[in-house]
């Protein structure tokens, strides 16, 4: 059993870097696993597996894993929102937007509607869970951990959304790209025009393009730099807005000035800094393996009640973003790709947008950042909602 902090860290950190060298290198039948259960989901069960077994000892490690879970949380926040330049998410257009905003909406409605009716299965106390869920399927993994972050939520509640957001979100993921099929079909029957999202995704496909800056140490160790300072800077700022506004906690309002620190650097010459997503990803595998290092699998007995309720957020979602389509002559790439930029992030919703067209993969690309901006505030907000009907 590891007793020693730096070797259960080390742990963690070497088997995520097996397990993303092995995803980049799959070739035939591995590829094809890791295309359904990426990299950063088997981090996270095998953090998991490695905590039943007690591969650790977790009080021996508590310390370690106390002092760099919220700041390197905080450090990912930051270094993720650098790739959102809000000036370019306005070219997107009106019904981009709307299509966007449908989906974030109708997603927050499920998860209050799916807590009211199974909360007698899955726990009053659910909506904590369901709350972090909400941060990952309006944004992304790095928005469910700042949920969690700012919430206080148990490592166990964080395993059974970690289980609804592999099964369900895969699922949908799989019905989505099966219904590209039926695009021309659900055009005709809302009516929808696509000529201006042509015209917008060849704008965003130049915009891409003319952006050929190499990522270099300097630009990494700046990047890694920055992002500390920002989380310790940040986390004393959350300190004294607490002391101040105490009507939001201290990590709340952390999250929220380091998402607006994230927002102004990504409109400087910062944003342009090759790197900031390597940067991010590295710290977020290093917070999932963290956070599910706490976590027992024995722990998950009420699991497929909550797996159901994963299914119920979907239909509710589903539905309603079939009625606003068919309202608003809204076309079925900007539903698909607006739900799945919500729920997937970018790790899936460029891979929907390329199926329709590949020039149409940095609207998929902007949307998906889009959800990092809200996933957090909006997941808090759908939380404490839940947590009136609990």
């Amino acid at each position: 059993m590891i007793t020693n902090g730096f070797t259960y860290v080390a742990v963690l950190l070497f088997m995520a870097a097996v397990l993303v060298s092995l995803e980049k290198s799959a070739k035939g039948a591995l590829a094809k696993f890791f295309k359904f259960i990426p990299a950063v989901v088997l981090c996270y069960l095998i953090s998991m597996l490695l905590c039943t077994f007690k591969v650790w000892d977790l009080a021996a490690t508590k310390p370690a894993y106390s002092n760099l879970k919220n700041n390197l949380t905080y450090a990912m926040v930051f270094a993720m929102l650098l790739r959102c330049d809000i000036r370019k998410i306005i070219k997107l257009g009106p019904r981009m937007l709307i299509g966007f905003f449908s989906a974030s909406i109708t997603i927050m409605i499920g998860f209050v509607i799916a807590f009211v009716i199974m909360k007698g299965f899955i726990g009053s106390d659910a909506w904590m869970g369901l709350g972090a869920l909400c941060g990952s399927w309006l944004g992304g993994s790095g928005n469910m951990v700042a949920v969690q972050s700012a919430l206080n939520i148990s490592e166990a509640d964080m395993g059974y959304a970690l289980v609804i957001d592999s099964i369900d979100y895969s699922l949908w993921v799989v019905f989505l790209l099966w219904a590209i099929n039926l695009a021309p079909k659900f055009n005709k029957w809302t009516k929808a025009d696509t000529t201006e999202l042509d015209a917008v995704s060849s704008r965003l496909a130049d915009d891409a393009k003319a952006n050929t800056k190499q990522i270099s140490f300097q630009s990494l160790i700046l990047l890694i730099g920055i992002s500390f300072l920002v989380s310790a800077v940040g986390s004393n700022i959350g300190t004294w807005l607490n002391k101040t506004l105490p009507f939001l906690d201290k990590a709340t309002w952390t999250i929220l000035f380091i998402t607006v620190l994230g927002l102004c650097g990504a409109v400087s010459p910062l944003g342009k800094t090759a790197g900031s997503s390597e940067v991010s990803n590295l710290l977020l595998y290093s917070v999932i393996c963290l956070l599910a290092s706490r976590a027992s699998l024995t722990e998950l007995t009420d699991a497929p009640a909550w797996i159901i309720t994963g299914f119920i957020i979907l239909a509710i979602h589903g539905v309603l973003m079939l009625l606003i389509c068919k309202l608003l002559k809204i076309d079925l790439f900007t539903g698909a790709v607006a739900s799945l930029a919500n729920i997937g992030g970018t790790a899936s919703a460029p891979v929907l947008a390329g199926s329709y067209s590949g020039s149409l993969v940095p609207v998929g690309i902007l949307m998906a950042l889009m959800g990092y901006v809200i996933g957090t505030p909006f997941g808090i907000l759908t939380a404490n909602i839940m947590r009136i009907f609990a």
